[in-house]
């Protein structure tokens, strides 16, 4: 399978630039030095795109470049006692944790600045990872899918690879379902694109000066219902997910926990054990809850379509999230809680 090849806000801004430039070249006997401003504003906000990486809003060091020649990869990874220990989520840019049926939770690893070699255990897809990988056009690393979920992800026009493809194993020492492990090397190789390309922003990226002041939260605990609580605390430096079932010294290193209160529908089927298969229905707008540096500050997140990159918002204005590494809770508005303590 073979990745289309497809534009991004990037190259379109680069195209913008130069059909200015061109039309002031042809202009005759106008001399308005304010035409200039649109086209270098343009090209500056290019620049800052191709030296920062998407998912994480980090400065591009060295001779690495923000577009490469591969896509977002996102691994679907089992989020139980008995994927542990993880593997792979210390190199992962981004995380999104979703509801999956019983209440239990699976998470959705993003990784583009660094493509490591082994991630898992791998497991299925759902419904909800339509919005969470769209605004990135990402592509899943997966076990597979109920027959209608893999329908869905088709006509949304996500590319993925599931167990048979290059790059997959099970591990023989784990007990299945939860031994299935995807070479993102590999997968990468497979999914690699016609030439570099550079995709959107995930978040609002900002700088530490821009975020607000908030109030004191040390500790969290979010709850997805009945199945299962991520439970985070700040050690002075980035958040620590107390109840983690990653590998020793492969955490997610968060700098950001993002709580968004999202809708949670049904899916429309059961899964093997007879369970109603929830749906994230991640548009329209909710409240969000932004930790960082040891502190809260509370807003609203709006998608417009699955495919619309995320805004927050507070009743001041617009609202970035620091650069750096951050984990997204998708925690349903009904059923649902997230405390805190200072």
């Amino acid at each position: 399978m073979r990745r289309a090849h497809l534009s991004h806000p990037r190259s379109l801004a680069v195209v913008l630039v130069a059909a200015s430039l061109a039309l002031a070249g042809c202009g005759g006997g106008s001399d308005d030095s304010g035409d200039e401003t649109p086209a270098a504003q343009q090209v500056a906000g290019a620049d800052e795109l191709s030296s920062s990486w998407p998912l994480t809003g980090l400065p591009v060091s060295g001779d690495e470049e923000a577009a490469q020649d591969h896509p977002v990869i996102v691994a679907k990874m089992d989020n139980t006692e008995a994927s542990a220990p993880q593997v792979g989520l210390g190199s992962a840019d981004l995380v999104v944790e979703e509801l999956v049926e019983g209440g239990l939770t699976r998470l959705a690893a993003f990784y583009y600045s660094d493509i490591p070699d082994l991630v898992g255990p791998v497991r299925s897809m759902r419904a909800s990872d339509i919005g969470i990988v769209s605004p990135v056009d990402a592509t899943i690393a997966t076990s597979g899918a109920a027959g209608v979920t893999i329908g869905r992800i088709k006509d949304a026009g996500i590319s993925f690879y599931a167990e048979g493809s290059n790059g997959f194993e099970r591990d023989s020492s784990r007990v299945a379902p939860y031994n299935l492990f995807a070479n993102l090397q590999d997968v990468a190789t497979e999914a690699q694109l016609d030439e570099p390309e550079r995709p959107a922003d995930y978040l609002p990226w900002g700088s530490e000066d821009d975020f607000p002041q908030g109030q004191p939260a040390k500790s969290i605990a979010a709850t997805f219902g009945g199945g299962h609580t991520t439970s985070w605390t700040y050690d002075g430096k980035g958040y620590v997910n107390e109840n983690t079932y990653a590998g020793s010294g492969d955490t997610f290193p968060a700098d950001t926990v993002l709580v968004l209160r999202v809708q949670v529908g049904d899916a429309g089927y059961l899964d093997p054990a007879g369970n109603p298969v929830p749906e994230t229905k991640f548009t329209g707008k909710g409240e969000a809850m932004v930790f960082h540096d040891g502190r809260l500050v509370r807003g609203t997140w709006e998608k417009k379509d699955l495919g619309s990159p995320i805004s927050l918002s507070t009743k001041a204005g617009d609202l970035t999230v620091p650069a750096g590494h951050t984990w997204i809770e998708l925690v349903p508005a009904a059923g649902g809680n997230v405390t805190y303590q200072k």
